[in-house]
């Protein structure tokens, strides 16, 4: 099994398979829109424009899981991401990310590395290899364009 065999809705309620995805590096990002890391939103687009032709997809997955930080609906969310913070990169509906009813793909990431690998807050990031496999994660305090995550992702895409 890998991440490939996944699939969520998009934000504008269209199939959103993670199998378009292969051969591409994705950092996979529980988000909110009203939680003190959503200024992260910037630099994760800035990550997306930074690596997106060299094969990196990054893919917001709404939660209201924690703190209630994500209440309105995927077409006010998509609305404020755009308008506030100019993201332009793919989004999904809103997901439960954590729990007995977190969307197959997070019970995916605890089934392969145990429970602490669950998201513990909102901006948790995974990071997906070209093949589907996880090629790491960093918790909600370490920034999209942290040295750490960059070198990570760009191992993945060479030298491109």
């Amino acid at each position: 099994m890998s991440a490939h065999d996944f699939e969520f809705t998009g934000i504008d309620g269209k199939p959103a398979p993670m199998s378009a995805f292969k051969g591409k590096a994705v950092l996979v990002v529980n988000t909110a829109s009203e939680c003190g890391f959503t200024p992260q939103y910037a630099d994760l687009e800035a990550l997306w424009q930074r690596y997106r032709d060299r094969g990196l997809v990054v893919l917001g997955i709404p939660s209201n899981d924690f703190g209630e930080q994500e209440p309105g609906s995927e077409t006010k969310i998509k609305t404020f991401c755009e308008g506030r913070f100019n993201v332009d990169f793919p989004m999904t509906s809103k997901q439960k990310v954590v729990g007995g009813q977190a969307h197959p793909f997070f019970q995916w990431i605890v089934k392969e590395l145990g429970e602490g690998a669950a998201p513990q807050w909102n901006f948790h990031k995974y990071l997906i290899d070209p093949d589907g496999a996880i090629a790491g994660l960093w918790p909600s305090r370490v920034n999209p364009l942290d040295a750490d995550i960059t070198k990570t992702i760009e191992s993945l895409l060479g030298k491109g």
